[in-house]
């Protein structure tokens, strides 16, 4: 058995026994892929057998040291290398140039000559792997496993993309020509996956912020009750307003009835005992016209504000008599602010409705006393005509 076979089971045993299961991108496949890589160089820059050889070895023993972690493996990969080739009387010269190959692996390592050049560009052969975007993966995982590092799709693509953009180069002539091609390739594919993600991102964005602006918008729910309990103040106004009027034409036409017919008559002696009746049905019917009135009689603020009262929110702008001494600027400037407040708008509405209320309120107050004095002024003047009426 020679050397390399030597060192290809002496790797993979390493690796099978001491080997953490967590490095799944920087295992045996990995050693597997890079050697394979250092002979096609090998080959194609036309290396020597005795320096492919060292070459070989090299890319063999390159990720030994993560058997104890990922920080300083190439220190410990080396060290390593060179004690199974002094176990096996391997020439010293060669070895101490194998412990440069795999020291020069190191990212910020500039590689010098054919050898290190070789090694470095089999060590990033990946790049142009048909299957980068999967091993990339394996290599995301890795990290985020050993090292807590997560990043999402798009944070992936833009790092592995600068990555083999601007930090990356090969060095030997294979590289250069055959496989910076298929490198290239692998950047149009992250490019592409970066457009896409990209594109997913802006319509993630796009349909958050529809979101968060229909959640903005007063819910149609709320918005539905402030407009029936609205519209139901309104009517109960109306139908107040009506109930008044009716009153008031009732007890008007007594009245018309009472001054053209019945009070000139009063005059005669003969309808002395008509005078205390028609008193009290004239006075009854006036006091109900009164409060009728008191009813239906609107009440206008007064409209003085100021641009203080505006600001803390003080000011029920949905109410006439609040902005009728307000200039339309003002009143466009305040209405701007308001309908950019949700809060402002649901608290302006509970004030009109509350409001309403009291209003309403009011109104079926005075109309209950104005019916009952017109119950009443009836039922007593009716009998104040009987017994007139009766005593004669």
């Amino acid at each position: 058995m020679d050397i390399l076979e030597k060192a290809e089971n002496n790797v993979f045993h390493l690796f099978k026994d001491r080997l953490s299961p967590d490095y799944i991108y920087h295992n045996f496949n990995h050693t597997l892929r890079v050697v394979t890589a250092a002979k096609d160089i090998a080959h194609g820059e036309n290396v020597s057998k005795e320096d492919t050889e060292m070459l070989i070895l090299a890319a063999w023993f390159h990720d030994a040291g993560y058997t104890e972690g990922a920080v300083g493996h190439e220190a410990r990969s080396s060290a390593y290398a060179l004690n199974f080739l002094k176990g096996h009387n391997y020439p010293t010269e060669k070895a101490a140039i194998i412990s440069r190959l795999i020291l020069a692996t190191q990212m910020h390592v500039e590689p010098a000559g054919t050898l290190e050049y070789a090694i470095k560009d089999a060590d990033n052969a990946h790049f142009a792997d048909p299957n980068y975007l999967q091993l990339a993966e394996l290599l995301r995982e890795e990290w985020k496993i050993t090292e807590g590092k997560d990043f999402s799709d798009l944070e992936w693509c833009v790092i592995n993309r600068l990555m083999l953009l601007h930090k990356h180069r090969y060095y030997t002539n294979y590289g250069k020509t055959v496989l910076q091609r298929k490198k290239d390739h692998n950047i149009a594919l992250l490019q592409d996956t970066i457009n896409v993600a990209g594109s997913s991102k802006k319509k993630k964005e796009k349909k958050k912020k529809e979101k968060e602006a229909k959640a903005e918008k007063p819910d149609r729910g709320i918005d539905t009750m402030f407009r029936v309990t609205l519209g139901n103040h309104t009517r109960l106004s109306d139908i107040a307003d009506s109930k008044a009027n009716i009153l008031l034409s009732v007890n008007a036409i007594i009245i018309s009835i009472a001054l053209s017919t019945l009070i000139p008559k009063l005059d005669s002696p003969t309808n002395a005992h008509l005078v205390m009746p028609t008193f009290i049905m004239m006075t009854m019917s006036t006091l109900s016209i009164i409060f009728a009135i008191l009813s239906t009689r609107p009440k206008v603020n007064t409209g003085n504000f100021t641009q203080k009262d505006i600001d803390d929110r003080k000011i029920n702008l949905l109410f006439f008599g609040n902005f009728h001494k307000m200039s339309l600027e003002q009143y466009q400037n305040a209405i701007g602010d308001m309908m950019k407040d949700r809060d402002y708008v649901y608290s302006s509405l509970v004030k009109d409705l509350y409001y309403l209320g009291l209003v309403l309120n009011r109104k079926y107050k005075l109309l209950r006393i104005t019916y009952t004095i017109f119950m009443i002024g009836i039922t007593i003047s009716v009998l104040a005509f009987v017994i007139a009426f009766w005593r004669l």
